[in-house]
């Protein structure tokens, strides 16, 4: 599922397994070490996110020697857990045509 802004995909998949990621590793540079992203990539996506956003999904502190890291605010959590409980309802009301696609491909 996604979520357009005008062209832009305001929330969609990647930007939801990235929010995890920030919220699991505290910085936006490991959280695309652990998605094999580079960190512009990264970058670019959470600020897309954020200005797409009436208030913010993450937010940074200044880096330095020990960097700033990064987390998710209370918006952040609730589109996180927004998007996945829709994912599992929509799974569940379409479980059926997911297994007829699913027994159209090699396996």
């Amino acid at each position: 599922m996604r979520i357009r802004h005008g062209e832009t995909v305001a929330l969609g998949p990647g930007k939801v397994a990235l929010l995890e990621a920030v919220r699991e590793h505290g910085s936006i540079s490991a959280a695309a070490r652990s998605l094999d992203m580079s960190y512009r990539r990264a970058w670019l996506l959470m600020d897309e996110l954020n200005r797409s956003l009436k208030e913010p999904a993450v937010v940074s502190g200044t880096g330095g020697q020990s960097g700033g890291g990064s987390t998710l605010t209370l918006v952040g959590e609730e589109i996180v857990r927004l998007y996945r409980d829709i994912e599992t309802q929509a799974y569940a009301a379409c479980a059926a045509q997911i297994a007829a696609l699913s027994d159209m491909i090699r396996g």
